[in-house]
């Protein structure tokens, strides 16, 4: 008799190791999200920049074909005060399509929100969630 082989267990995906952004000027992105971000540029290659978001990475790159030419998913980063984050990158040229807003409160804590796009098109979130 033979013994089975013992088949690995997959609990489920949970953590993200790597974003990916397509961008259309890929040293112009670079530089926004540097510069005027004020994100870690982790690395650069052909082609190719690499960001830290805590401990996640986020690609930048231009499209490999026609079919990935478009705007990226919805990032949302935290911040500990969305108002100074909102009036620095303000300050920086960014474009904001709304306001720090108040979008929930709930049982321990208030959750708010704005929207910003980058250079093509992009959208992404702050969002910071106050204790009162």
């Amino acid at each position: 008799m033979t013994n089975p082989v013992a088949q690995p267990v997959f609990s489920g995906l949970s953590a993200i190791g790597q974003i990916a952004i397509t961008v259309h000027d890929l040293k112009l992105a670079t530089a926004f999200y540097r510069d005027t971000l004020g994100m870690k540029l982790l690395f650069e290659v052909p082609n190719l920049a690499f960001f830290d978001c805590g401990g996640v990475r986020l690609m930048l790159s231009t499209a490999e074909k026609p079919e990935f030419d478009h705007p990226a998913s919805i990032l949302y980063f935290r911040v500990t005060d969305i108002q100074a984050a909102y009036e620095t990158l303000v300050a920086r040229g960014v474009r904001f399509e709304d306001k720090p807003h108040l979008l929930a409160r709930m049982p321990n804590h208030e959750l708010w929100m704005t929207f910003l796009r980058d250079m093509d098109n992009n959208l992404f979130a702050l969002m910071s969630e106050v204790r009162g």
